[in-house]
């Protein structure tokens, strides 16, 4: 689950050829952010040994569909967050990008090694939310806030003004289904350390949106 998010499409030689000195550094920039990436993964990682396993939660437990989905909601957040700092026009919209590109990379090492620690599964084979009493909330096969995959074609196809103003209307979206699916596990949840974890998860993200609301104002983009 978690290589889909450090192997995306978006880090291909292909998107650093930009001509002359801005090109290379941009390139430069690209592998920083890249190395970053795998450094939160692996910060993640390790934060989430730190997780006790002396009442491991169950297979069909809120905590374990937490883990699963919100792993699957941050990955396409990355990916969308690497299209940012690839393709953004705006200097704040890049730095955005590459802050939740890491940020989220770091949370699904966590979450990937809650689910190890408890011997589970990664992927389950329960339906997205089935954890959450709001489970209805799935449309399409899709959790809340997440784009379709033509939402995300036309953002990589996008440029200039155009892509920030429609990365940082998706970005709001998906933080507000995210941190929809936060409350449920903070309502529902039950170990100590998923439950701190999470909180600083909503904080982080509510941050984040004040911030991408902001940006959306200055550049006169609406939702």
């Amino acid at each position: 689950m978690t290589a889909a998010a450090t192997t995306d499409p978006d880090l291909d030689e292909a998107s650093v050829t930009d001509p002359g000195d801005h090109g290379a550094a941009r390139r430069f920039g690209l592998l920083a952010l890249a190395a970053a990436v795998v450094v939160g993964l692996l910060l993640g990682y390790a934060g989430g040994l730190l997780t006790p396993s002396l009442t491991r939660p169950g297979n069909d437990s809120a905590e374990a569909g937490f883990a699963r989905d919100m792993t699957s909601h941050h990955a396409q957040a990355v990916a969308m967050g690497l299209l940012a700092f690839r393709q953004g026009q705006d200097p704040e919209v890049r730095q955005i990008g590459g802050d939740i590109a890491t940020g989220q990379q770091g949370e699904i090492g966590t979450m990937q090694t809650w689910l190890r620690s408890w011997k589970l599964d990664p992927t389950g084979d329960q339906p997205p939310m089935a954890w959450m009493s709001d489970g209805a909330s799935v449309k399409n096969g899709l959790m809340p806030g997440m784009a379709t995959p033509e939402e995300m074609a036309k953002l990589r196809a996008a440029s200039g003004r155009e892509f920030d103003v429609l990365f940082l209307q998706m970005m709001i979206r998906h933080h507000v289904g995210g941190v929809h699916m936060i409350d449920g596990i903070l309502d529902q949840g039950h170990d100590d350390d998923v439950l701190a974890v999470a909180q600083v998860m909503k904080n982080t993200q509510q941050t984040d949106l004040a911030n991408l609301s902001a940006a959306l104002k200055r550049l006169g983009g609406s939702l």
